[in-house]
């Protein structure tokens, strides 16, 4: 795995969430957990990136704010594989040689 040290760290989706949707709309975190059907404390753990998206939350986000639970669960993973690839991996090499 080439070093990503130097990369940016993707945006998170409750950060996506606050600055693309609630702000813009003016809608607050209780009143959008309220909508979705969750404890505030979701929203707000997900917009502090103290919470990762799951399947059912973004099942959520997506039927709320007309976007795809795909663009959630991705989004989640784009900063999940970032933040693992930032950390000193003993990575196996290559096992599988190309044919000469």
């Amino acid at each position: 795995m080439k070093n990503n040290k130097r990369q940016r760290r993707p945006t998170s989706p409750g950060e996506i969430l606050s600055e693309e949707y609630l702000i813009p709309l003016v809608i607050t975190q209780k009143t959008f957990a309220n909508h979705i059907g969750v404890d505030i404390k979701v929203v707000n753990r997900l917009i502090n990136n103290k919470t990762s998206v799951n399947p059912e939350l973004a099942l959520k986000l997506a039927a709320a704010l007309n976007t795809t639970p795909e663009f959630w669960l991705n989004a989640q993973l784009a900063v999940d594989l970032f933040e693992v690839s930032q950390k000193e991996l003993d990575l196996p090499t290559l096992i599988i040689k190309k044919a000469i």
